[in-house]
């Protein structure tokens, strides 16, 4: 299955490193993302499906911009309906960026051009241009500092983590 998708063994090993279990499964009903799927603090992958590995630093963002308490409920019934909100959604994004950059993964792995509803080029053109769109967000959750936050603070700047996971 790594064969296939040369940046996925590097990807897996990365999210359960930090927390987010990957667990292969055969998806029988029609995903979102091809082959992917949520569960509690898990990504379900199916690898005959999966069409975009990228797409799988996505979903696992997803799981690590939300609460801990909310990151076990994705996939069941008890999760909210309106999950993940708008705001966690430019979180999600943001938080892929970093993820590819840390794994030092090409960025278009994660924002190929069939995804994000076309603006894939659009996005890494801002975020390669350091306009991180949402960054206030990943700040107010913990999980990253501005450069200005960061200097004051003696921290690494965005897009190096300050952690991964959402408390």
């Amino acid at each position: 299955m790594f064969e296939k998708h040369p940046h996925l063994e590097k990807t897996v090993r990365f999210l359960e490193e930090i927390g987010i279990s990957v667990v292969a499964k055969n998806l029988e009903e029609e995903t979102f993302l091809p082959g992917l799927a949520l569960g509690p603090g898990t990504v379900y992958v199916d690898y005959e499906k999966l069409k975009y590995p990228g797409d799988m630093l996505h979903e696992a963002g997803h799981l690590a911009v939300t609460t801990s308490a909310e990151r076990n409920r994705a996939g069941t019934t008890q999760m909210a309906a309106d999950w993940p909100t708008q705001g966690e959604e430019i979180a999600t994004m943001l938080w892929s960026f970093a993820a590819a950059k840390h794994l030092d993964l090409p960025i278009e792995f994660v924002f190929h051009p069939d995804g994000y509803k076309n603006n894939s080029d659009w996005l890494i053109s801002n975020f390669n241009g350091e306009n991180y769109i949402g960054l206030p967000l990943l700040e107010w959750a913990g999980l990253a500092f501005g450069k200005e936050r960061a200097l004051k603070e003696g921290k690494e700047a965005f897009p190096v983590m300050a952690k991964w996971l959402r408390d």
